[in-house]
């Protein structure tokens, strides 16, 4: 087993995703996390540019951290200036981080058409900066920007950068290939070069600028480097970063012969994702491999109906292995397996007459606008109308949404609701911020007193989505509301030409589905109970 570091940079080089941001606070808590599953190098930023980062580098210190080492990222020193009286090289030494990363310039183009210098002074500047580094007793990692590129124009030369950070003393060359262009076969071809004129390791850092940063990292490490550098959910300028997230996977699930993390992280990847993603308050991309909603997603009839005689059958991996799992999908390109995986705790798939009027009835609301991938709630109720064990809780009998705004822009929503509840008919008035909060509120002081569990329930998404855009403003929409109480998360959906309709209907599928859930609970609970 030949062991590969992981090298995050997430906290830098992510940071430089368009949308992506983080706070002092989110890069701590991230810190915290990479370290608790194993990775090797973290990468805090660059503190001789901003504040927040010499920040992080202050407060990460206080850290107990048990595994991997922080990294300070900065530049070779400037032109023309000693090593120990640049300001670049000062902000590292003060950031206090026991690994400092140097990033120089490998190509002759871009030092003498970016930089200004001569091929020479650019050596100077390399080797200068890392026995500044090495003095201080920092272990130094040097990232070889525009090595490919670099290599391709003028190999000697390029060469000479490398060595000369390796002769100054440092550790490893990081080889990138920063405007992620280089093919899996260039690169793996150039590992092997870099190698043969050193006497230190190489590591790998990719963009993916041809959606080739994953591909290019494992044909780097398969040629013999030692660490990838990369961002979870492969964030960063552009078109981003290798995806630690894949990179990892593969390397402990499909390839053979590499050991990364401490051997325990894998299986929390999709956490570590997800978390990520919540951290830089960023949407989930579900197609995203190994972690993503859809990774595991089955959605054509044929291919649930293999799935359940064979995982391996439409799946590469068990989804367990990285902390995902699979989903069964309905719509109107499911089958009977579909909707007999999705109604197995009802022990429904004998009755084959059921089966076929719970499709057709997904069917014909799908052709309104209605989906039910995303609506799991929604779908629990759709088929105990179609099994007709389907009661309603109360009856809707009207509402209405009033929306005003003064002179000054004050905007004030109300709601009034009329529903019968056995043979009690409540009539409630609420505000709130929106329509969908208004009408919320008002359901509420209308049903909390006989149902007082609904004081747990909460909105937590609100996706509108236009139908048949065609139509103009008379376009139909699609309102998916998800809920969660202590126990679950759950979708429902509405759909119709009236916004405010589909947002009712969506809302009081999730009040049913609530309470439903909430029966079934207490009645497994007094089940336990009976038997003790």
């Amino acid at each position: 087993m030949r062991r590969v570091q992981i090298y995050d940079t997430t906290l830098r080089d992510g940071s430089q995703g368009e949308g992506v941001s983080f706070s002092l606070q989110d890069k701590l808590l991230i810190t915290e996390r990479l370290d608790s599953l194993g990775f090797d190098f973290i990468e805090g930023g660059y503190p001789g540019s901003n504040e927040k980062d010499a920040a992080y580098f202050a407060r990460v210190r206080e850290m107990d951290l048990e595994h991997a080492k922080v990294c300070a990222f900065g530049m070779t020193r400037r032109r023309g200036i000693a090593a120990d009286q640049d300001p670049g090289m000062q902000a590292l030494l003060r950031s206090g981080a026991p690994v400092i990363t140097i990033v120089g310039k490998t190509s002759s183009f871009h030092v003498e058409e970016v930089l200004r210098v001569s091929l020479e002074e650019n050596l100077g500047m390399i080797a200068d900066s890392i026995r500044l580094m090495r003095a201080e007793g920092r272990e130094v990692i040097y990232d070889a920007e525009h090595f490919f590129d670099g290599w391709k124009l003028n190999p000697e030369y390029a060469l000479k950068t490398i060595q000369a950070a390796a002769g100054a003393g440092a550790m490893l060359i990081s080889l990138c290939d920063t405007n992620g262009g280089t093919m899996p076969e260039a690169i793996a071809e150039l590992v092997r070069a870099a190698q043969a004129g050193l006497d230190i390791p190489v590591g790998i850092h990719c963009h993916n600028d041809c959606e080739l940063g994953v591909a290019n990292s494992l044909a780097a490490v398969d040629a013999g480097a030692v660490q990838v550098q990369g961002t979870i959910n492969g964030f960063g300028e552009r078109c981003g970063n290798a995806d630690l997230i894949s990179v990892i996977a593969n390397l402990a699930v499909k390839k053979r012969g590499y050991e990364v993390l401490t051997g325990q992280g894998v299986e929390h990847l999709t956490e570590l994702s997800r978390f990520v993603y919540e951290t830089a308050n960023m949407n989930y991309r579900p197609s995203q491999p190994f972690v993503g909603q859809s990774a595991f997603a089955h959605k054509g009839g044929m291919h649930v109906h293999a799935v359940a005689r064979a995982t391996s059958s439409y799946e590469h991996i068990n989804p367990e292995v990285v902390g995902n799992e699979r989903r069964i999908l309905v719509s109107e390109l499911s089958g009977r397996s579909n909707i007999a995986a999705l109604t197995s705790k009802h022990n429904l798939a004998h009755d084959q007459e059921l089966m076929t009027k719970i499709l057709d009835e997904v069917v014909r609301l799908e052709n309104q606008g209605f989906v039910f991938e995303a609506a799991d709630g929604s779908f629990e109720l759709l088929v105990r109308k179609c099994a007709g064990q389907y009661q309603p809780h109360f009856e809707r009998l009207s509402y209405s949404v009033r929306v005003e705004s003064d002179r000054n822009d004050n905007v004030v929503t109300e709601a009034r609701v009329k529903i019968k509840v056995g043979d009690e008919v409540r009539h409630e008035v609420a505000e709130g911020d929106g329509p969908v909060n208004a009408l919320d509120a008002a359901m509420r002081k209308a049903l909390n007193g006989t149902f007082p569990n609904l004081q747990h329930m909460q909105l937590v998404d609100y996706k509108v989505r236009v139908v048949n855009s065609e139509a103009a403003t008379a376009a139909g929409v699609r309102v998916v509301i998800e809920s969660r109480d202590e126990h679950d998360v759950w979708g429902t959906v509405g759909a119709s030409e009236n916004i405010i309709e589909a947002s009712w209907m969506a809302l009081v599928d999730s009040i049913e589905y609530k309470l439903y859930k909430d029966e079934a609970r207490g009645a497994a609970v007094d089940t336990v109970v009976q038997a003790i």
